[in-house]
């Protein structure tokens, strides 16, 4: 029996309708409660090394158009506030891929009127960064 179904089984053994010890309203079933509702991401989880075990990544993302808010509800015009989401989106992608925006900006700005539409997408922040770091005389630049 694979570990997993044995743990479910230990937790079902554990509740006191099935005679364990463990009574529905207090924390620890609670917790065994909160298992049984998130088994089937569970079961995902454990098979896809893949996937993050939280979502922190997201919130702390979202953390920085909480903390903005009030700082962009007066961009100007309502084109001056769909600049400032497309900039501050590609600053925070370049965060997530450790890439320096600057850098990633002047480099794109520069070769993005010679390159040819098919290849627009090299230009994104992720395949930006896969060709800096497989090029050595591109990094050295």
């Amino acid at each position: 029996m694979p570990l997993l179904e044995q743990f479910k089984s230990w937790l079902e053994s554990q509740q006191a309708q099935a005679g364990g010890p463990v009574l529905p309203k207090s924390p620890m079933g609670q917790a065994i409660g909160y298992v049984f509702n998130q088994w089937e991401a569970l079961k995902v989880y454990t098979t896809d090394g893949d996937l993050n075990i939280d979502n922190n990544a997201s919130e702390n993302a979202l953390r920085r158009v909480a903390l903005g808010r009030k700082n962009w509800l007066f961009c100007g015009s309502d084109n001056g506030g769909n600049t400032a989401a497309v900039l501050f989106s590609l600053i925070a992608t370049c965060g997530r891929h450790k890439i320096d925006p600057f850098a990633y900006l002047r480099d794109v700005l520069d070769r993005i009127s010679a390159t040819p539409v098919s290849q627009l997408p090299w230009l994104l922040p992720d395949q930006w960064k896969a060709d800096r770091t497989a090029s050595p005389v591109a990094v050295a630049e």
